[in-house]
């Protein structure tokens, strides 16, 4: 696997070191008072102090639900995002689109649940029960 780089904006450091440590589990790499990296699933995401940046996204429709447009997330193996979904709503984690299965019986068939991040940054956790999935049309 060739690791990603993704970097974002947000309004307040440390409520996203908060969130992205304590809630989803990610560890800190290097950071100032203005960014700090994560990693995000062996992926390098970057969260930089952009207050005036951080903006609501529109939707789309897909299988029903209004997704935002502007997101981004980490593919789980099954059991992974089944335990991140258990974990997430014990704490109390207000959903976008609650965890689901999408497309059920047809190409594509996924789990997926949409949530924000502190600064209003909209993340989406999917998996497949089968991975070959992932680019099957």
């Amino acid at each position: 696997m060739t690791p990603f780089h993704l970097a974002f904006p947000v309004s307040d450091i440390e409520a996203t070191r908060k969130f992205f440590t304590e809630v989803i589990g990610c560890k800190v790499g290097r950071f100032t008072e203005k960014w700090i990296d994560f990693d995000f699933f062996g992926h390098q995401i970057s969260a930089h102090l952009k207050p005036d940046e951080v903006a609501q996204t529109k939707t789309n429709e897909v299988d029903g639900d209004k997704v935002p447009v502007r997101h981004f997330g980490a593919i789980l193996k099954w059991e992974e995002w089944h335990e991140l979904s258990d974990r997430l709503t014990k704490q109390g984690i207000e959903f976008i689109i609650e965890p689901h299965v999408r497309f059920k019986g047809e190409v594509g068939e996924q789990a997926t649940m949409f949530f924000l991040d502190p600064s209003g940054n909209a993340l989406e956790f999917k998996s497949f029960q089968d991975m070959s999935q992932v680019f099957a049309h």
